[in-house]
Parts: C-alpha cells; sequence; structure tokens
C-alpha cells in the first residue's frame, strides 16, 4: 500500500477523468490504495484510453 504522501490524483489531459488512488480502477481491476506510479505501465483511463504518459499530477 502507498504511504499518505504518494497518494496524490493525477488527471489526464485529454478528458479530465481523475486517478484517485483511495478508489483505484474498478473497471481496470485496479485495487483500492494503488497509488499512481504503481499502476501498470499499459493502463489506461477507462474514459477515452489515455496513457500514464498524458496525466498530471493534481494540487
Amino acid at each position: 500500500m502507498a504511504e499518505p504522501h504518494e497518494m496524490y490524483q493525477c488527471q489526464t489531459v485529454n478528458c479530465g477523468y481523475i486517478y484517485n488512488p483511495d478508489k483505484g480502477d474498478r473497471k481496470g481491476k485496479i485495487a483500492k490504495g494503488t497509488s499512481f506510479e504503481d499502476l501498470p505501465d499499459d493502463w489506461k483511463c477507462p474514459i477515452c484510453g489515455a496513457g500514464k504518459k498524458l496525466f498530471r499530477p493534481l494540487g
């Protein structure tokens, strides 16, 4: 499980989807508590299909 300081949210520049580590990604079968850095390299946005490189940290 990620440390609290690693649990920041990331938003895609394409569609505005926000990956929230507290919720994970049910569609992508990503468990709650998975930090953005720990997502698989081939993980895609469940809305628009954007890759991790198109996400930016929030805050």
